[in-house]
């Protein structure tokens, strides 16, 4: 491996880096925060704009290209355009991305596309108003969707919507979804329920299996389109009749490890080798200053042999993660 690149000992390379850049998030979503989110007594501040320029900059020279910036929702910070801004000026960066609830979309998108930012991706479970007030706790699915129209129209490169499949929920929803892609250029990827530590209890009751769904779009006449070189572990597929498309997302299923490609960072500068592991990596002592940059490379390089050749969902085993708010999603 390379000075310059980042490969783990089972020679899987990453270009890709989710930067949360809050935990907060203003929804309570049954599988995330249910009880809505509670800052902890002594919980660290964010990272600032210095320490995400330096952690950026490191990365870059590393290899990363994708900055994908995500929350909890990320648009709560004053300062998102400014971080937004200030990661585009970095020549190595090829690609920002955004993963957001979308509840300012439509009031940001343009800001957003003219600070940097190529692709979004907004999460949105249901076209029901009525079901997504009561798996999110809002009742803004209109404006969201207002907000999505306007990034197509803005021509982001990319606009997908995130909805995490459940049972007795909205599974029923594929022909709603089929109908609304028709005629939009738009990804919906549909992503297995996936456990966490306060949220157990609701993955038993509504995991669902993403293979029925597949198989239905097969026999409908969807293709599985090849995947590219910095794809991620989603499967996409298209149809000659649709300007959309369909990704799954199945971390349940064999092998979906082997195409893992990106890393996380926390909103407080702690590395997470994957979605699942046991804690943090924190980081941010190596931040303070541009001149710690060799060190923070070294130390990156160093974490990355203790990454795991998968996660073991299927033992039951997802490591401390409480909420996916609080470590990026």
């Amino acid at each position: 491996m390379g000075a310059n690149s980042l490969e783990d000992s089972f020679g899987r390379r990453f270009s890709y880096l989710r930067l949360s850049v809050t935990d907060a998030c203003n929804f309570r979503c049954v599988y995330c925060l249910p009880n809505g989110y509670q800052r902890s007594e002594g919980a660290e501040d964010h990272l600032s704009l210095a320490e995400i320029r330096n952690l950026v900059s490191a990365f870059t020279e590393l290899g990363m290209w994708k900055i994908r910036l995500t929350g909890g929702e990320p648009t709560l910070r004053r300062d998102l355009l400014e971080i937004i801004t200030m990661i585009s000026e970095n020549t190595a960066v090829k690609k920002i991305a955004l993963s957001t609830n979308g509840y300012r979309l439509k009031q940001m998108a343009g800001e957003l596309r003219l600070a940097g930012v190529s692709a979004v991706n907004v999460s949105v479970d249901t076209l029901n108003a009525q079901r997504f007030s009561a798996l999110t706790g809002s009742g803004q699915l209109p404006e969201i969707l207002e907000g999505i129209e306007a990034a197509i129209a803005l021509g982001f490169e990319s606009v997908k919507i995130n909805a995490v499949l459940m049972k007795d929920t909205n599974e029923s929803e594929l022909a709603l979804f089929l109908s609304w892609i028709r005629r939009r250029p738009v990804s919906v990827r549909f992503i297995e329920l996936m456990p966490t530590g306060q949220t157990e209890a609701v993955f038993k009751k509504h995991h669902l299996q993403s293979n029925p769904l597949r198989m239905q779009l097969l026999e409908q006449g969807w293709t599985i389109k090849p995947r590219g070189p910095a794809d991620g572990p989603a499967i996409e597929m298209s149809h000659p009749d649709f300007q959309g498309s369909i990704g799954l997302i199945a971390p349940y299923s064999t092998d979906f490890c082997a195409t893992c490609n990106r890393l996380r960072i926390s909103s407080t500068g702690g590395l997470r080798l994957c979605l699942f592991a046991e804690g943090n990596h924190s980081l941010r002592h190596l931040l303070q200053r541009s001149s710690q940059k060799e060190d923070l490379k070294q130390t990156i390089h160093s974490l990355l042999n203790k990454k795991e050749v998968s996660h073991y969902l299927p033992e039951g085993r997802y490591g401390n993660n409480q909420t996916f708010s609080s470590i990026g999603g």
